[in-house]
């Protein structure tokens, strides 16, 4: 069994990895690149966005902050321009999501215990 630490042995993501990482849009991505000067993905050719673990781990806080947290655009941004904050806040998108697979792993085994 492989873990998730395991299968990101890639350098570079595409805008469509990550946002089906994410579950966003890519549309909401490039949005928010624009309103995170936080999320600066390299560009290649024809300008298209290469993003870096880096890259989606500071995005993951940002979708944390507005989805999960229920903050405005204006409040993630102050929030993410306060460095300390910043670590809280990537400290507690990890959680919800360890949280969240665990929980996903209960349902698989309900569902297998249900099965027998």
């Amino acid at each position: 069994m492989t873990t998730g630490k395991e299968k990101n042995h890639k350098l570079y993501y595409s805008i469509k990895e990550v946002a089906a990482e994410l579950g966003v849009s890519e549309s909401t991505l490039r949005y928010w690149e624009s309103e995170f000067p936080q999320i600066a993905p390299k560009k290649g050719g024809n300008n298209v966005r290469q993003y870096t673990r880096s890259d989606i781990e500071t995005i993951r806080t940002i979708h944390h902050l507005i989805k999960e947290r229920g903050m405005t655009l204006a409040g993630a941004r102050r929030y993410m321009k306060s460095g300390s904050n910043h670590d809280a806040a990537r400290t507690s998108s990890e959680v919800v999501d360890r949280l969240k697979a665990i929980r996903q792993e209960l349902i698989d085994i309900r569902s297998a215990l249900d099965f027998l």
